[in-house]
């Protein structure tokens, strides 16, 4: 909640449709804002849209299997199919997109509900459900160290990923102030209610002890409840919940890599904007091929590429500090700044934020420094993914930089008034 009243503050102060992007331009150059934009593309954005492809076309061969090419072979078609397909419904234009991404949310939400209706109905059955006893390994010894605290939670925190996405729209909402403040905070508090429910649900409908051995707690409950047609249900589900997870990235995903082309001359073909469509045209077919030349890797190595994207955590918690502390840097370097909306308590909560993603890039890296990939320690892979974006920018910096900024918010609430 507090990293996104930070957020709030910097995308109705500096509104554009480069989202983190602009912010870290504002705040450091634009070499670091280009880092930024590379490890999106490369790793952050692109990298989940394949991973998240790779889910659907798992899930999916569990309801309708491809039997003539086998498991792996369709759930990398069908993997490739909604990449395709998604990123045609966006191209289209931004209202198919987001109407897309309206109806998908909805029904993922219903399937939220639904898990906790079916604890429901289990307590409904036996009168009590399962409370049982804290498990063992928790209540045991002198409470969990900080370092696994720490790496536990560079994955719960990933459940809550994507709420800082909204920057990335921040150009293109009418009364940005409002609605960038009420699109933030009132999201966040309906999906920690949502998360707390479920995790009730899950309490009350398995039990502590089946919960600690369980690898799939959401199918488990609902086999439990309603049998095998409630795997499948929740089995659909999952494939629902991963279309509604790759549309948003990729609506957000294009627009910080459209903004890198608007600033670097070598990639212009990328900063190109379809004003009848309100798209990043170009951006968006390029991620398509990217994300597809991914899922082709993964094809052919496995789950290789899957431990890529998990191991560049570090970068994405780096990046995420910096933006942090771009809101110090900016209030200081622009005091003159209209600011629609101000971070309560500055420079407490913005302070509070900072300190918890220092906490968790250390945490990140711990996990991925006790972790391999290929024989190599897995912590070369952030290195390596920040590396080749060094190489990228001595190479865009060949090209003269333009004389000065495209005025990026103007345009988009021109067109948007139009």
């Amino acid at each position: 909640m507090t990293g996104a009243l930070c957020y709030a503050e910097l995308a109705t102060a500096y509104a554009s449709v480069g989202g983190d992007y602009y912010f870290l331009q504002k705040a450091y150059g634009n070499s670091v804002s280009f880092l930024f934009a590379w490890a999106r593309f490369s790793v952050i954005a692109t990298g989940s849209i394949a991973l998240l492809a790779f889910v659907f076309g798992d899930y999916l061969s569990l309801i309708l299997p491809l039997d003539a090419v086998g498991p792996a072979s369709s759930s990398a078609l069908y993997a490739a199919t909604i990449i395709v397909v998604l990123s045609w419904v966006n191209i289209r234009g931004i209202k198919s997109g987001a109407s897309t991404q309206t109806w998908l949310t909805s029904i993922e939400v219903g399937g939220l509900i639904l898990i906790v209706v079916a604890a429901l109905y289990l307590m409904a059955g036996d009168g009590s459900g399962n409370t049982g006893t804290h498990p063992s390994r928790i209540a045991q010894g002198d409470g969990m160290p900080l370092a696994a605290f720490g790496m536990a939670m560079v994955f719960v925190l990933l459940t809550y990923g994507g709420w800082n996405e909204a920057a990335y729209i921040g150009a293109e909402l009418k009364n940005a102030r409002s609605n960038m403040v009420k699109s933030l905070v009132l999201s966040i508090l309906i999906i920690s209610m949502l998360y707390l429910l479920v995790t009730w649900a899950y309490w009350r409908g398995l039990g502590p002890q089946a919960m600690s051995t369980s690898d799939a707690l959401a199918a488990d409950l609902l086999r439990k409840a309603f049998g095998v047609s409630g795997e499948k249900i929740m089995a659909l589900l999952v494939v629902i919940s991963s279309v509604t997870s790759i549309n948003a990235t990729m609506i957000t995903g294009a627009r910080s890599s459209y903004a890198a082309g608007r600033d670097w001359p070598l990639l212009s073909h990328l900063g190109r904007w379809d004003a009848v469509r309100g798209t990043p045209a170009n951006a968006l077919r390029v991620q398509c091929i990217a994300a597809l030349l991914l899922v082709a890797i993964g094809a052919w190595t496995g789950s290789g590429f899957k431990a890529m994207v998990e191991f560049t955590a570090p970068v994405f918690w780096l990046f995420f500090l910096l933006s942090g502390l771009s809101l110090f840097v900016l209030r200081r370097r622009d005091p003159d700044m209209v600011r629609p909306f101000r971070v309560p308590l500055f420079p407490l909560l913005p302070m509070v934020f900072c300190a918890m993603c220092i906490f968790m890039l250390w945490s990140s890296l711990s996990y991925v420094y006790n972790q391999s990939w290929g024989g190599l320690n897995a912590a070369w892979i952030g290195v390596a993914v920040l590396a080749g974006g060094a190489i990228l920018l001595l190479a865009v910096r060949t090209t003269p930089a333009p004389a000065s900024r495209p005025a990026i918010t103007a345009e988009h609430r021109t067109r948007k008034n139009q």
